[in-house]
């Protein structure tokens, strides 16, 4: 049986490794992401494994170190939020979203106000509900709003974290949603 968010996964169509409860900005939250298998084999090959010790990763943006930062391994595909309502949507992914298109999970609900959906729209918020079996349901589709922020030490950094997450001994993760073998 798929979990909430595996229906919220599938219904938002992002591809990728699923790694649930992933500590960012605070919050509790799933990442989508996809191995790129090339560099990941080069890092590898070359002595780079993940990086997520943030005291580290620090000295990377230092110019002595532009030249040997190696490439992200990671692709973020999205970012998921579960939440208890509408209302509570924004502040959830109000700062996620500079990092991926960021999306909120709720419940099902009879209830029906059209302004929260269109201030999540306007924003870039996503928003999917969910019951608790069968097909999730996308009301507002998130938009990749991350090129207008730039990038950061803080993304890159967690693209580290992540690229941890997957490639770790034993890792558990949700199912690869394209089908394609990314096991690293």
């Amino acid at each position: 049986m798929q979990s909430r968010t595996q229906h919220a996964v599938s219904a938002l169509g992002w591809q990728g490794t699923v790694i649930s409860d992933v500590a960012v900005l605070g919050q509790r939250v799933s990442a989508v992401v996809r191995l790129r298998a090339d560099v990941h084999r080069w890092r590898t090959e070359n002595g780079w494994p993940p990086a997520p010790d943030p005291s580290w990763f620090h000295s990377w943006f230092e110019p002595a170190f532009h030249d040997v930062v190696p490439v992200s391994a990671i692709e973020l595909i999205g970012i998921l939020v579960t939440e208890s309502t509408v209302e509570q949507a924004l502040e959830a992914c109000g700062t996620l979203m500079t990092l991926a298109p960021c999306a909120v999970l709720v419940p099902e609900s009879p209830d029906y106000d059209p302004w929260p959906l269109i201030e999540l729209d306007y924003y870039g918020v996503g928003l999917v509900r969910a019951g608790d079996e069968g097909p999730a349901r996308v009301e507002v589709a998130p938009e990749d709003r991350a090129s207008e922020f730039g990038p950061s030490p803080f993304s890159r950094w967690l693209l580290e974290v992540l690229y941890a997450h997957v490639t770790a001994p034993g890792a558990m993760l949700l199912q690869h949603w394209d089908g394609a073998e990314q096991h690293p």
